[in-house]
């Protein structure tokens, strides 16, 4: 862990690749400099929040996210979820929160069987007041990239999700085959946030793609802080 003083954390494993990206889009936009937490840690420092970055934990062996699901950090996040913190996980984060069932579903090999890297048009579905509020009902312009992004779940869990409010974001045109044109979800309180898209990488003005993801890191802070 580094010793700057900050409210959210970022927890980092072998294979991490976007942590760099969620610290510069946290201190540019926001002036919050991200606690670093290495897997092996069995503790947190004290925050309201944690980040779960993209990337490929472990070498994605054995399905993305799996390994990960049972690194010694893993308990003191079960905890900080269990006490109401919050928590983003992106992409490689969103299918280590599946694994560890703090999400329902799962995340399976995209449909072309391709890894996929590209701008994606999403729709916000959520009807959460704030979350309205902040994001807006319109298409967001974030990408993706990934090989194992299609969200699965049963139809009870899918229709739990809809009942519950749980589902963040949808694909206008669905790139990888997800049920129900799924690209992100929350637990039904609203704290545990899941998405495959990168909104890290569409928030610095300098960002060619869009500034749309700001939207999403404004949500997560909050509810975190």
């Amino acid at each position: 862990m580094n010793g700057s003083s900050s409210q959210v954390a970022i927890i980092l494993y072998p294979g991490s690749n976007c942590d760099r990206d969620c610290e510069r889009a946290f201190k540019d936009i926001f002036g919050i400099g991200l606690l670093k937490v290495w897997h092996t840690e069995v503790s947190l420092p004290k925050v309201r929040g944690l980040i779960l970055p993209g990337g490929f934990s472990y070498g994605d062996y054995l399905r993305s996210g799996a390994l990960a699901s049972f690194s010694p950090i893993m308990t003191a996040i079960r905890e900080h979820a269990k006490k109401g913190g919050s928590i983003l996980g992106i992409c490689n984060g969103f299918q280590i929160l599946t694994e560890s069932g703090l999400l329902p579903g799962t995340l399976l090999r995209n449909s072309q069987n391709q890894f996929i890297c590209k701008k994606t048009k999403l729709i916000s579905s959520k009807k959460d007041f704030l979350w309205k509020k902040i994001v807006s009902e319109k298409t967001l312009d974030i990408p993706v990239a990934h090989k194992d992004g299609r969200y699965y779940l049963d139809a009870n869990g899918l229709k739990n999700l809809e009942d519950n409010d749980q589902i963040l974001l949808t694909y206008e045109n669905n790139p990888n085959g997800s049920a129900k044109d799924i690209a992100g979800i929350s637990s039904p309180c609203g704290k545990i946030l899941g998405m495959m898209p990168h909104p890290e990488r569409a928030a610095l003005p300098h960002r060619r793609i869009s500034t749309d993801g700001k939207k999403i890191l404004e949500y997560f802070l909050s509810q975190a802080l």
